[in-house]
């Protein structure tokens, strides 16, 4: 289990809430179609710009991989953000290029996950953060330092784990690559027959917009239809 040589570089004692993922749980994934469905993602961001929440950097140069604990929160994790309702009585409307290529996978658990729980109050507070490292979406920066610092202070945890904005109560998650002894499979197997294939697709996107529904939104129709 490596851990980079930069963190921490705080003075305060982190002390992390744990929560874990039974093995064979089933959680979700969106991703693009050309990639496999439990690969981890190697492309860092950026120390101050751009990029994802809880993503890798040149400091702590991990690979990561996004899921969540149900279908429709993966979707809306994926696609509702900064999406706002601009109507009164009409549903969200979401770009089609947004699925454009992606698909939505169900993969497995091959045993326990331990992550760093953020999910309530008290487990921001163990890690001395507040909803503001789940909440601002321009706080990404700030959000993957913290990542590494739960991280070196935290050896044994494969990720963490965090209520979803943007379907509240259900959860999204991280893991990280190096957490982790590849040798068997990884962490995750993929699950057949479940999910969605192809997003973009005539059927596979009256079926993520009958998913989406609920949250008041949907996926438009690509010109060419």
């Amino acid at each position: 289990m490596m851990n980079c040589r930069f963190f921490p570089m705080i003075d305060l004692v982190l002390c992390p809430n744990f929560h874990t993922i039974p093995a064979g749980t089933q959680l979700w994934r969106v991703h693009q179609s050309k990639y496999a469905p439990d690969g981890f993602n190697p492309k860092l961001s950026d120390i101050h710009f751009g990029g994802g929440r809880f993503e890798g950097t040149v400091l702590d140069p991990y690979h990561y991989l996004y899921l969540a604990d149900t279908p429709v929160t993966a979707l809306a994790e994926s696609v509702l953000r900064s999406l706002p309702f601009a109507h009164p009585l009409e549903m969200r409307d979401i770009p089609y290029v947004t699925v454009h290529g992606r698909s939505l996978s169900c993969l497995r658990t091959r045993y326990d996950l331990t992550l760093v729980s953020l999910i309530k109050g008290t487990d921001l507070a163990a890690v001395r953060q507040h909803s503001t490292l789940l909440e601002d979406e321009s706080n990404y920066a700030t959000a993957r330092r913290w990542s590494s610092e739960i991280r070196a202070q935290a050896p044994d945890a494969q990720g963490l784990i965090w209520d979803s904005r943007r379907n509240r109560s259900e959860h999204a998650l991280v893991l990280y690559h190096d957490r982790f002894e590849h040798g068997n499979g990884g962490p995750l197997e993929v699950v057949p027959g479940r999910g969605i294939p192809e997003l973009g697709s005539r059927e596979g996107r009256e079926q993520a917009n009958e998913l989406l529904k609920p949250l008041w939104a949907e996926i438009s129709k690509p010109v060419a239809w």
